[in-house]
Order: structure tokens, then C-alpha cells, then sequence
């Protein structure tokens, strides 16, 4: 019985992983953005749907992806990316509070119009990596993971059309800014040589960090674990290989199948206004993000392609690309991204936690909700 218990698991995880490399090698054929996230993700969401009980991931793979990814973001703390940030510490914290709250405000805006768990919402408005969030969406509770998934894609798919054909088109021509190389970009061009002996003390010490985090219940433990672990060694001295592209493509893989099983379309209520919404919130971010661009290049200065790309709701690996690319103020945009990313990790999950325990206390009249359930 225990044998073809085990074959049955091994056969799951057989066919989820080939359906995952199925969607991930169509999503990179027809050059879609984040190929073996989104991919993966999709593929296995209509696998499972459509032939039930033959799917199954283990809770080990994803969390190895989800150190993969914390040790890749440990890489942009560097001692460069430090400096960057302690000068624009006052207006970085400004701008990343000031763009949080208004994602609170849509968030609150949607929620009445849609029906929908505010607290669903709100995670889905915020601009975190879609990695991160959907990792953060999964351990809070009472949360909508389809509805999330939803609105983050929409909003990333807003983001990668609409701010290139900004930065490309009325806000080109920008004027100077180094185009140093950074870690979201060193990925491009590293090997596999590249690793040793290195990766060794970083493999060891990011699995020793996430397995720690996760005893002492630290928020999103498996990421933001080995996140600091890789941080403080490059900090102290010690560099970290960046990884080669296939490393990271399956990384995003073992992370996109877990969420594609944890979605459930027939959860997602008045599918088409839903929809619509998330497109709008999106539409809405963009154009608040877009003003505060404004704010900071007549703040500090920057052109508008910088200003933009500091602020822009994406990733720092897609904002610095195209930094990059308009020879935009690299080191400023990368800054940006990074506190933003850094400030959602650490300070945004006890927010939210205690933000939902007082919204929790005053729907319950002050009463806890865990004393009532006993």
C-alpha cells in the first residue's frame, strides 16, 4: 500500500512537472514576460482543472525555489546599492509610503465596487514582485489566492506595456546616468564556472537562514532568509556568484506550479467586473505612480525616464533593464526598486498583520476572532 502511494505521488509529481516545462517552453517560444513563472503557472492551472487527481507539487520544491529567489535578492544589497539608498533614504521612504497608501486607497475603492475581500484586495494591489506576493498571499490568512494572482498579473501585464512605450517613446531622450553593471543584470552574463568555490558558503548559509526563519515563524521565511543571510556575507566582504539563467528559470518554475494548484477559477466571483476592475486599479496605479515621478524629478533633479523607472509598480530586474537600455540613472533606479522591494518584505507583513487584527477587533466589537472560535 505505501509503495503505490509512493508511485502515485511520484506519477503526480512526473506529470506536473512536465505540464510546468510545457508551459514554460510555450510561454518562452511566444516571448511572453516571465516566462517560467507565468507559464508553469497557467499550464498547470488548466492540467489540474481539467484531468483531476493527477497533480500534485511538494511544499520542499517550492520553498527550495523561494530560497533560490532570497539568495538573488541578498545579491542587490550591495555596498554600491547601500550608498545609493542612504542618500535618498528620506525620499525613498516618502515615495514607496506615499505609493503604498494609494494602492490602499484603490485597494478600498475596488473592494466596494467589487464585492470583494478588502483584504484580498489589498495584497493584490500592492507592488511587490509577483513571486513575493503571491508567497505572501499564500501565508495570510482568509485570502482569495485566484483574486490575487489575477489583479498582479493584470497589473504586472500594464506595467511591461505601458512604461517601455513611456521610456521609449515622449520620455526618451534622457541625458546621462552610468550604466554600471548591477546584480539584476550580471544574471545575463553569468556561468556556470562562475559558482565555485563560492556558491558552496552561500548555499549552506542560505538554507541554514530560511530553515531558521521558519522556526522562529519570520515572515515569508524561506525567502527573506536566506534574503538577509546572503546580504550580510556580501556586506562583510564575501561576493556572491550570480546564477545562471536555467538556475533561476527553474526556480520560477518550482514557485509557478505551486501557485497554479493553489488556484481555483470557481472561487473567482463576478468573474468579468472582477476583471475589469483589476484593470482599472492598474490603470489607476500606473497614472499615481506616473505623477509621483513628476514630484521626484522636480525633487531631486533626475530626468523623467529615471524619475519614472525609480517608481514604476514592476520588477527591479524588467525596471533596470530598460534603465539600462535608455542609458537612464542606473544606480538610482536600482536603489529605488531595491528599498521599495526591501520595505514590502520587511515592514509591509507586520503592517498588514496588525492592520487585519484591529480591522478583525472592530467587525467582532473588540472581541478576538480566536476567542470566539473556541
Amino acid at each position: 500500500m505505501e509503495k503505490s502511494n509512493g508511485l502515485k505521488s511520484h506519477l503526480k509529481f512526473t506529470v506536473t512537472l512536465l505540464t510546468g516545462i510545457l508551459g514554460g517552453v510555450l510561454f518562452t517560444l511566444l516571448r511572453l514576460p516571465i516566462p517560467w513563472l507565468l507559464g508553469p503557472m497557467l499550464a498547470v492551472l488548466i492540467g489540474s482543472n481539467t484531468v483531476k487527481g493527477y497533480y500534485g507539487w511538494p511544499a520542499a520544491v517550492r520553498n527550495t525555489g523561494m530560497i533560490i529567489v532570497g539568495y538573488t535578492i541578498g545579491l542587490a544589497l550591495t555596498v554600491s546599492a547601500i550608498r545609493e539608498m542612504s542618500r535618498e533614504l528620506p525620499s525613498m521612504l516618502l515615495m514607496t509610503a506615499a505609493l503604498i497608501l494609494l494602492c490602499g486607497g484603490i485597494a478600498a475603492a475596488v473592494s466596494r465596487l467589487s464585492g470583494c475581500d478588502f483584504r484580498t484586495v489589498l495584497i493584490g494591489s500592492i507592488p511587490g514582485g509577483l513571486t513575493q506576493m503571491l508567497i505572501l498571499a499564500e501565508e495570510t490568512e482568509g485570502i482569495n489566492m485566484t483574486v490575487v494572482t489575477v489583479t498582479q498579473v493584470i497589473r504586472l501585464m500594464m506595467i511591461i506595456i505601458t512604461v517601455p512605450l513611456l521610456v521609449f517613446g515622449p520620455l526618451n531622450g534622457v541625458s546621462g546616468g552610468t550604466a554600471a553593471q548591477i546584480p539584476a543584470l550580471s544574471a545575463v552574463d553569468a556561468t556556470w564556472t562562475g559558482l565555485f568555490p563560492n556558491i558552496f558558503i552561500f548555499a549552506v548559509v542560505s538554507v541554514v537562514c530560511a530553515v531558521a526563519g521558519n522556526k522562529v515563524k519570520f515572515p515569508t521565511p524561506y525567502l527573506l532568509g536566506p534574503a538577509i543571510g546572503t546580504a550580510v556575507i556580501q556586506l562583510s566582504g564575501l561576493s556572491g556568484p550570480a546564477l545562471p539563467v536555467p538556475v533561476l528559470d527553474a526556480a520560477q518554475l518550482m514557485i509557478g506550479v505551486y501557485v497554479g494548484l493553489l488556484l481555483k477559477p470557481a472561487g473567482l466571483e463576478h468573474k468579468v467586473r472582477t476583471l475589469v476592475l483589476a484593470l482599472g486599479s492598474s490603470v489607476l496605479l500606473i497614472a499615481g505612480a506616473f505623477g509621483l515621478s513628476e514630484i521626484l524629478r522636480i525633487y531631486s533633479s533626475a530626468s523623467s525616464a529615471t524619475a519614472l523607472l525609480s517608481l514604476a509598480p514592476g520588477g527591479m530586474d524588467q525596471m533596470s533593464l530598460i534603465a539600462h537600455e535608455v542609458n537612464a540613472n542606473l544606480p538610482m533606479v536600482a536603489g529605488y526598486q531595491l528599498f521599495r522591494t526591501f520595505f514590502i518584505f520587511f515592514a509591509v507583513p507586520p503592517m498588514l498583520k496588525l492592520f487585519f487584527r484591529v480591522w478583525d477587533r472592530t467587525k467582532t466589537g473588540g472581541r478576538q476572532p480566536e476567542r470566539q472560535a473556541e
